[in-house]
């Protein structure tokens, strides 16, 4: 259920703090930003978030309310600071997947969540953390670095809000407050297609790339170099060249007939896969044309109406059926943190609720995604695990029946389906020839160029992941999906007028040497003015550091490597460039504090063969 502004208004005891969901995080919008992320934040939450009565797990959360330009309904932005002195998951897993496992343990991470539309009216629980069905989750740490934890717009299941749009949200927002450094998990998919291979064989870059986010590091050993080689060589594969290729399968004539749809219909050259892809998906999606049927008007009596039942009977059987794999093999090549028993139990548990729901509706009706959750909780404690299952359960075997994933055409709410295994597998007998009626609808689908949605789907199942006998070609498919880890980093500003900006990085002194520290991650901002001395750089920077870092909550700052020898009383400006990295040296550095790393006390690295949603 969404709310419209005056309904809002009227449910809130104070005026609520509304902004236009279209123009939020713009330049100068909420905020006009002043330092590092540190200080923009706590300066956002205090002009524009309206602090909530009630707390998520102890973190106090504050509510900001945005107006979408379209329907003028109310989005609900929360913003959450979580203390992680309090927490009960002090390191942060995300850090772990993106590589910074070496990061120092920052004292606070703010949390942005928009939950899904229908739960725009209710408070926000204690799995929120965990939920993976909000519309959009991000967390940024006081450090200015954070992690994109999901995006979901029509495909997830929203009615108002379209994935592109709440990802323009996030990386305004992201923008405006100094973020530093973004990762994301890009596990998206559409149609059943994975955007990381579908948008890195289109545009050269994952869906995310849009927006500036590029490779972070591969699993299986793959490299940045080993991702870009792949990505070049799938793009260019030549049309003509695929053709050919392809002249001994039953693909052969509609992929050729694509091809020539296409280039007739572009006004631009068409002669890669990229170039091919690239127009399909920027062609407006049009409804297939529905040909006039040829039968009398007037002949339509009670024998037709029965062969056009029977008909209808014979289409439904000649669907295209889908290969569906059976979940246990999915959860196999998967390297997560559960084991796979209990994936495969959270999966049964699913299954045992879907049954029993279409029992009670005597039917085959779906279930919504919250409502499959609520009803899979009472048995399995594990919110997290429970929304990783649920994101893995789409077209796959578990047990006797088959999961189904898909948005409902009347509600447009993405529902979950069973049915049982021999009648999705198996080819149904056929009709006798004469009793068949020719769908001229279904006919007319299947002519390219009628339903773009659909061609771009054939082409992505049998060329990019069915070309025959080329070993190549599925090297590159591989070494895409296994590269799922992308960043963005945001460039530092340094344009503010009389403000000199540095990002300093600690390291122990020499007498803590032995202490040596694995990664100084990525340090702190830290502003001053134009005309501060070095004595002041040195106070600057060891509050910000305190400010942030667990293990710096009694840093004494000694000096900097690059400017030993140099009095305190030294004015800054003309003796270092602005927007330089310093390395800090300190004192009284917590080293055996348990908060050090966000890997934890371990010596927690990334394996090269190791391991979200729009």
């Amino acid at each position: 259920m969404s709310f419209s502004l005056t309904e809002t208004c009227k449910k809130r005891k104070r005026n609520p703090k509304v902004f236009r969901f279209n123009s939020f995080g713009d330049p100068g919008s909420p905020i006009t930003p002043s330092g590092p992320f540190r200080q923009n934040v706590r300066f956002f939450i205090q002009e524009c978030g309206e602090l909530e009565e009630y707390n998520v797990l102890g973190n106090p959360l504050w509510c900001t309310l945005l107006v979408h330009n379209k329907t003028n309904l109310m989005a609900p932005l929360y913003t959450l600071e979580e203390d992680v002195y309090q927490s009960s998951h002090p390191f942060c897993d995300y850090c772990r997947s993106a590589g910074w496992s070496g990061h120092f343990v920052t004292k606070r991470r703010y949390h942005f969540i928009i939950p899904m539309d229908s739960g725009w009216h209710k408070h926000l629980d204690d799995g929120a953390f965990d939920n993976q069905s909000h519309l959009l989750h991000g967390v940024i740490h006081c450090n200015g670095c954070g992690h994109l934890i999901c995006i979901n717009g029509y495909e997830g299941g929203s009615k108002v809000l379209s994935g592109r749009e709440i990802m323009d949200l996030w990386d305004r927002i992201c923008t405006n407050l100094k973020a530093r450094r973004i990762s994301v998990e890009d596990v998206s998919r559409k149609r059943c297609m994975d955007l990381r291979l579908l948008h890195g064989v289109a545009y050269g870059h994952s869906w995310f790339g849009r927006w500036g986010y590029r490779f972070c590091r591969g699993s299986f050993g793959v490299t940045e170099k080993n991702y870009y080689e792949a990505i070049e060589s799938l793009g260019s594969l030549e049309l003509d060249e695929i053709v050919r290729y392809l002249s001994k399968t039953k693909c052969h004539k509609e992929i050729k007939q694509m091809v020539r749809c296409y280039r007739d219909m572009s006004e631009t050259k068409i002669a890669t896969i990229r170039d091919l892809l690239r127009f399909m998906l920027t062609v407006k999606p049009r409804a297939p044309v529905t040909k006039t049927s040829s039968f009398p008007s007037s002949g339509f009596n009670s024998r037709n109406s029965t062969r056009h039942a029977l008909s209808n009977r014979t289409n439904i059987m000649k669907e295209k059926f889908v290969r569906y794999k059976k979940f246990s093999t999915v959860v196999a090549n998967m390297d997560i943190r559960w084991p796979k028993r209990r994936l495969e139990f959270a999966a049964q548990v699913i299954v045992d609720a879907l049954n029993e729901h279409r029992g009670v509706k005597s039917g085959s009706g779906g279930m919504t995604r919250q409502d499959v959750r609520d009803a899979a909780r009472l048995h399995i404690g594990d919110t997290g695990l429970l929304d990783y299952v649920l994101k893995s359960l789409n077209n796959v075997i578990v047990g006797d029946y088959v999961v189904r994933r898909m948005v409902n055409s009347k509600t447009r709410i993405l529902e979950y389906t069973i049915h049982e295994h021999d009648n999705w597998i198996k080819e149904p007998e056929m009709e006798p020839e004469a009793m068949v009626h020719v769908d001229h609808k279904e006919e007319s689908s299947r002519m390219p160029g009628n339903d773009v949605n659909r061609d771009v789907l054939y082409v992505y199942k049998n060329v990019i992941l069915g070309y025959p006998d080329s070993e190549q070609m599925e090297l590159g498919v591989q070494t895409i999906l296994d590269s799922r880890h992308f960043v963005k980093e945001f460039e530092l500003n340094d344009e503010m007028e009389q403000v000199l900006t540095f990002i300093c990085k600690l390291k122990p002194s020499v007498a803590e040497a032995k202490y040596e520290l694995r990664d100084p991650g990525c340090g702190v901002i830290v502003t001053v003015p134009l005309h501060a001395t070095i004595g002041d750089l040195k106070k600057a920077s060891e509050d910000a550091l305190r400010d942030t870092y667990c293990i710096a909550d009694r840093l004494v700052v000694i000096g900097f490597a690059e400017l030993m020898g140099v009095s305190d009383e030294e004015v800054l400006f003309g003796l270092i460039q602005s927007g330089v990295e310093l390395c800090v040296s300190g004192i009284a550095i917590d080293l055996c504090t348990p908060l050090k790393y966000q890997g934890g006390t371990d010596n927690w690295k990334v394996r090269a063969n190791t391991l979200t949603g729009v």
